[in-house]
């Protein structure tokens, strides 16, 4: 993805060497880490999406606000560019450092600051990670819902900047749903709140914008979240179906009877053997695609709800149905599904991990679509997704080091994606767009809806300076929609040069 400055901001940005850098931060922050040698720096230069590789020019770690905020007020000034990082666990890109920008570290602002039962909140720093606040609510009987495959290292900084999900977002919601306020400082080192504690906010909902922003927009340093009551009951059934398009079929029979499931994850054969042969999870590793079912709340209503989805899994054509007969084998169950990412990488030198979003009556169409792309580009596809709210993951299978394959997972990645917007769906659910859906984002939205979000952009960030390059392309980029390409893992972007 590209951001056209010239297009931002008036005059020339004001440029200084890494050494001028270092050295007036030093200055201004003697307490403030700073990472600048080059080994020092290797450990920041991707995200989980280890394929595209920038060394930053430098790294900071702060350790408070008024550090974020007067390094933020310096880089304003300065004209240098900021890219915010969390725990570095994105699936986008979009945390991708700049060869002449700072990467501004959130992961010391790990602490949380107040777990309040009656209120059922919980107030956290932004290098929390997802699950430790889970376990720090559990004394009280309440989590928090919103729960990413990655959460045991995830931040929720990131899940905020990326509206992370996961999966059990079919019935929760994602973190847009699940947050009551933020804080944050802005380019020019402004503090401000988003949200509030109160059931609605006056004004416009600052707080929704945000989320989902993927550091356009400011900087967090604490979040609000809310909390819930752990269910009573939690039962998973598990479904075994001799067709993938049966299994989706199962997914709309369920919602459209009125149940809504705390979870529903559908896998295919080839995520089905290699999450079995990395868990051994009691996965059917003969089924051509499983359902995860997971209902909760009061004992009589899970029950009952139970035997109401067994009978439509079987209507729909499933071959055999499992209730986990108790908590340890229900766990076992969604560790296969959570570990399903890294378990198909035993299985390939490399994968390319989509996600892209689709209206649920279309996820046999597209599942078709994968499939038939699959047999057109000759590269295997692991089918593993939210299946509930049509949040679809395809792990591209492909080896790096074989001429072509890299630049085939590409092409049937970006296909995938563009067939996704073609049954009115959308291009991400989760992973957030930064720098790998760039181009994308072209057949998402048109001109006038990318200049209204460069509008917003420049409200908040006017030198365009807060991680430029992600997640919205300019007119010119969608000019030459599909330019962009991957070079021994280090993306072509010429109008970031001078970062």
């Amino acid at each position: 993805m590209t951001y056209a400055y010239d297009e931002q901001i008036d005059g020339p940005l004001v440029t200084h060497d890494k050494v001028t850098i270092v050295h007036e931060l030093q200055a201004l922050l003697p307490r403030l880490q700073l990472l600048h040698e080059a080994e020092d720096l290797r450990p920041f230069e991707c995200d989980g999406l280890s394929a595209y590789r920038i060394t930053p020019m430098l790294v900071a770690l702060p350790s408070s606000v008024d550090e974020v905020q007067a390094l933020l007020k310096y880089a304003n000034t300065r004209g240098v560019a900021v890219v915010a990082r969390g725990a570095g666990t994105g699936l986008s890109g979009g945390a991708l450092p700049l060869e002449k920008g700072i990467l501004l570290v959130m992961s010391r602002f790990n602490r949380i600051l107040e777990i309040d039962p009656e209120a059922s909140i919980g107030r956290v720093q932004p290098g929390v990670r997802n699950l430790a606040i889970s376990q720090a609510a559990a004394p009280h009987g309440l989590y928090y819902a919103p729960d990413p495959s990655s959460q045991i290292a995830c931040s929720i900084g990131g899940n905020v900047a990326e509206n992370a999900g996961g999966v059990h977002c079919l019935k929760y919601g994602l973190t847009v749903h699940n947050i009551l306020r933020v804080e944050i400082i802005t380019i020019e080192g402004e503090r401000i709140t988003l949200g509030s504690e109160a059931p609605d906010s006056p004004g416009f909902d600052l707080l929704a914008l945000f989320t989902g922003s993927e550091g356009l927009l400011g900087v967090v340093t604490e979040v609000t979240v809310k909390l819930l009551t752990k269910p009573q009951s939690t039962k998973v059934l598990l479904a075994s179906f001799d067709n993938v398009e049966e299994a989706g079929n199962a997914v709309a029979r369920i919602i459209a009877e009125g149940v809504i499931p705390g979870g529903l994850e559908m896998m295919d054969n080839l995520a089905i053997r290699a999450a079995e042969d990395f868990i051994h999870a009691g996965y059917p590793i003969d089924a051509e695609a499983l359902l995860l079912c997971e209902v909760d709340g009061a004992e009589s209503d899970v029950n009952e709800d139970c035997e109401r989805v067994e009978i439509l899994l079987r209507a729909a054509g499933a071959t055999d149905i499992r209730l986990a007969a108790n908590e340890a084998e229900r766990q076992r169950f969604w560790a296969g599904r959570k570990n399903a990412f890294p378990a198909v990488g035993r299985i390939s030198p490399d994968y390319y991990c989509m996600d892209g979003s689709i209206p649920r009556r279309e996820l046999a169409k597209v599942l078709r679509g994968i499939a038939d792309l699959s047999s057109q580009y000759q590269l295997r596809v692991a089918n593993v997704f939210h299946a509930g709210d049509g949040n679809m993951h395809p792990l591209i299978l492909f080896d790096a080091n074989t001429p072509g394959e890299t630049e085939r997972a590409e092409a049937i990645g970006a296909r995938i994606l563009e067939l996704c917007v073609e049954v009115g769906g959308s291009i991400t659910g989760e992973h957030g767009v930064g720098r790998e859906k760039i181009n994308q984002m072209c057949a998402q939205f048109s001109s006038g809806e990318l200049m209204f979000f460069h509008s917003v952009k420049a409200a908040f960030d006017p030198s365009g300076l807060l991680n430029p390059g992600k997640n919205v392309p300019t007119l010119h980029r969608c000019a030459e929609f599909g330019s962009m390409h991957i070079h021994h893992g280090v993306l072509s972007h010429p109008e970031l040069e001078r970062f």
